[in-house]
């Protein structure tokens, strides 16, 4: 029996390496989107955190320097977090831009899967012929020679 060969192999070798390098891709952006994302919570968090000193410095006694410089942290913080939330939509954007071609790739390279099962399905089918044949030539010879 034959060796199986894929003419077209080293093109799958490039698609499966490519495939790897936007699975990588996606990875690094998705980490990105989830750090973003956590900046962005804690500066919530931090946002919170100066509305409740705000509140208690209402209930008690009205120090208004104090309270003014509490209500620009407050204001500086909406800017922070209005400036963080756009960095994460484009953290996102850019995810789905890796995503979209992490699956152009893989559907790139499950098409050259499926030509490779194909020829080698070919393969075995002529391989199977040609068995066949010399089977049949082998039993003609020994019986013709009867």
């Amino acid at each position: 029996m034959s060796k199986f060969f894929y003419r077209m192999q080293n093109i799958l070798d490039i698609k499966m390496k490519l495939e790897e390098q936007a699975k990588n891709e996606y990875a690094i952006a998705q980490a990105k989107l989830n750090e973003e994302e956590e900046r962005r919570d804690r500066l919530i968090f931090r946002q919170g955190v100066y509305e409740q000193k705000a509140r208690e410095l209402a209930e008690d006694v009205l120090d208004v320097p104090v309270i003014l410089e509490n209500g620009n942290a407050i204001n500086v913080m909406k800017h922070l977090v209005a400036d963080q939330q756009i960095v994460v939509k484009r953290a996102e954007d850019f995810l789905e831009k890796r995503r979209v071609r992490l699956q152009e790739v893989m559907t790139e390279r499950k098409t050259h899967d499926k030509l490779k099962e194909k020829a080698f399905e070919a393969f075995m089918q002529e391989e199977n012929a040609r068995e066949s044949k010399e089977i049949d030539e082998l039993t003609s010879y020994t019986y013709g020679k009867k």
